[in-house]
């Protein structure tokens, strides 16, 4: 009967049965009470931290798409106005035309970004661009400044150009863009930039999950009544008839001006659309990889839970055995 008590006890009752020193049984006893609640203890615990884990994944799969809804929703309304703001800069890219190969010595880039992140590498795209014109356009001779609008092109640009920025404007989407928001800076960056050609970067839109890396060319007045006299394209100036008292000088002045401010404004709505196309996939993308998270944690609490529950019956059948011996 003992050599069977041993055989279904195993090693755990055997050790104390062969030891040399007399056994104590209030201390054995609390021994294998503490080896007990210690093997519960760390059970509980296991269960416990997936069951923490699988609760705070859940809450960032809810953020995350509450986050897409609302991103949807703010690119319905910007689209809109995007769409609307074509009749503005169009006719002045089909009068002035947008010349990105023009050779000027003084060169402003205004790299157009957003204030937050969570939306892809839209800004990355944009701080890409504008540090790639920069070598193109800087030189001995030339003069290339950055005009920055957005927190995170700033961020990035400000680490090895902090010389090069001559403007940063930041939270300039904390309320719906219009018009005239954005004409009141571009007269403020007309009025403190000196400038030969203005190259605005920006994102332009094509679809929620696709934005296309744009650049548009605004030339200083100086620099179109050179080309037009020159020829080309902007030769075409030459045949339109000035009315009224101002000089060819002073219309130019104020067709550059306003042909700055309505680029900017379409620029602007254009990088928001790809903005909120980006958030919307970047966070379509984490609830599933949430919701795939969520799949394996339930599946290795299952197994722990059930681990433990099949270690408990095999302790509870041993303990029953034993004393039946």
């Amino acid at each position: 009967m003992a050599m069977a008590a041993l055989r279904r006890d195993g090693r755990r009752i055997a050790a104390p049965l062969i030891t040399p020193h007399p056994i104590n049984p209030l201390r054995s006893s609390l021994a294998s009470s503490d080896r007990e609640h210690t093997l519960l203890g760390v059970r509980s615990i296991s269960t416990q931290v997936v069951r923490n884990r699988m609760k705070s994944v859940r809450n960032i799969q809810k953020i995350t798409k509450a986050m897409k809804m609302v991103a949807a929703s703010k690119l319905r309304a910007i689209q809109t106005k995007a769409e609307n703001s074509c009749g503005l800069w169009q006719p002045f890219t089909a009068l002035l035309g947008d010349t990105p190969s023009v050779d000027v010595k003084k060169n402003v880039i205004v790299t157009i970004s957003s204030d937050k992140g969570l939306c892809g590498g839209i800004n990355s795209t944009s701080v890409k661009i504008s540090r790639g014109l920069h070598k193109l356009n800087a030189g001995p001779e030339k003069e290339c400044k950055y005009v920055i609008l957005g927190e995170k092109a700033k961020a990035q640009l400000v680490r090895d150009s902090k010389k090069d920025i001559e403007l940063a404007f930041t939270e300039l989407q904390k309320n719906p863009l219009n018009y005239t928001q954005v004409a009141v800076l571009a007269d403020d960056i007309l009025k403190n930039v000196e400038y030969d050609a203005l190259r605005i970067v920006f994102n332009k839109f094509q679809s929620v999950v696709a934005f296309v890396p744009t650049t548009s060319t605004v030339l200083s007045p100086e620099v179109v009544e050179r080309e037009a006299e020159a020829g080309g394209k902007l030769g075409e100036l030459d045949s339109y008839e000035i009315e009224g008292g101002e000089t060819k000088s002073e219309v130019l002045q104020n067709l550059t001006e306003f042909q700055f401010s309505c680029v900017m404004f379409n620029a602007m709505l254009e990088n928001a659309c790809s903005e909120q196309g980006a958030r919307m996939s970047a966070m379509d993308s984490s609830s599933r990889n949430a919701g795939d998270m969520l799949d394996r944690l339930t599946l290795t609490y299952n197994r722990t839970r059930q681990a433990s529950i099949t270690t408990e019956l095999i302790e509870i059948i041993s303990g029953a055995s034993a004393l039946e011996g």
